[in-house]
């Protein structure tokens, strides 16, 4: 399983090697909202979420998103994951309801992603 921690700007190619694994037209990612950090790849957001942890992040700063390679730039980024489901943090549903959250994820992604 090809799950990569991206820390600095990924070429579109190098992330659609990473998409080849499960999903082709789409990759799973996770993003650390603290350390501005993501992990791409595996087939559950699981995947990349527990490795993020092993590298030392925290769960209560890690939110799930899916990235679409054929989508318009509005709609490439999907924040639907099991792992978003929060009671606690006040996310009840598997897509993240905080708009601030959102555009703090979105731009920790475009930043690397873009």
């Amino acid at each position: 399983m090809n799950i990569k921690i991206i820390d600095k700007k990924i070429s579109e190619p190098e992330l659609r090697e990473i998409a080849k694994d499960f999903y082709v037209e789409m990759v799973k990612g996770v993003v650390d909202i603290k350390n501005e950090i993501i992990a791409i790849g595996g087939e559950y957001h699981m995947d990349a979420n527990v490795t993020l942890i092993d590298n030392g992040s925290k769960q209560q700063d890690i939110w799930g998103f899916n990235w679409y390679f054929n989508k318009s730039d509005d709609e490439r980024i999907e924040y639907i994951s099991l792992i978003n489901i929060r009671p606690m943090q006040g996310n009840r549903v598997m897509e993240v309801q905080d708009l601030f959250l959102r555009d703090k994820m979105k731009s920790i992604i475009l930043k690397y992603l873009s």
